[in-house]
């Protein structure tokens, strides 16, 4: 075989070639790969589920509430018995992503740690810190929000580990959050701005009218009514 000769066009050929080889074993793998990769996520996300929430028959498919992924649960007789949310929270080495399941009545029922990038040997006890030193299983809506015991809460903080026991904390909090909007007990924050525009768009209005337009002035009042209503 006649060797090449070497020269600058000779180089990008043989370096055009050998890139176009890498990428496609590196897309051959990934195709390969992702499949199962996806079927593991999945299984594990099934599991989670299974082990934070009250026994249950059916589980709708997911849904986004608060940018947050739930999953409601049901009995045999269609009953919501517990609400699982996907939760992200940003500890000291990355996102914090914990399924945390809450029953029909708002408290939590367990928790399951999907992933982390906390501090070896640290960050990895929250898996069962907030189960067996400090226990949140069973907070309701009375414990909201929690808070480690330097924040003036009654949970205690992994040790030399206080951020990322924080972070976790404040992740439950967010997720409780989503619980109630997505039981309608608390208005989304869409709602919130709506209601917050319609009312600065009464309020220029009402420089316009002038006080012997009764009848806008009633229609105002009515109006102002129907906001106040969306405040708890």
């Amino acid at each position: 075989m006649k060797k090449l000769e070497s020269s600058f066009a000779n180089m990008v050929i043989v370096l055009t070639i050998i890139t176009v080889i890498a990428a496609a074993c590196l897309g051959a793998m990934n195709n390969l790969t992702a499949e199962p990769i996806a079927a593991s996520k999945k299984a594990k996300q099934e599991a989670a589920i299974k082990a934070v929430l009250p026994e249950f028959t059916a589980v709708d498919e997911v849904a986004i509430v608060n940018e947050q992924k739930i999953f409601r649960a049901y009995n045999a007789n269609n009953e919501l018995v517990g609400i699982a949310i996907e939760t992200k929270e940003l500890g000291f080495g990355g996102d914090i992503t914990t399924m945390v399941g809450f029953d029909a009545n708002g408290s939590i029922v367990d928790y399951s740690l999907l992933q982390h990038a906390e501090t070896p040997g640290l960050g990895s006890k929250l898996t069962d810190w907030f189960k067996v030193k400090s226990d949140i299983r069973g907070a309701g809506a009375d414990k909201m929000p929690l808070r480690v015991s330097k924040d003036g809460g009654e949970y205690d903080a992994i040790t030399a580990a206080t951020i990322s026991s924080r972070a976790f904390l404040n992740s439950i909090n967010k997720a409780h959050e989503t619980y109630k909007i997505a039981l309608g007990e608390t208005p989304s924050v869409d709602a919130w701005s709506g209601a917050t525009t319609q009312q600065s768009e009464i309020e220029l209005t009402t420089d316009t009218i002038t006080a012997n337009d009764t009848t806008a002035i009633d229609t105002l009042s009515e109006t102002y009514v129907q906001i106040d209503s969306l405040n708890p």
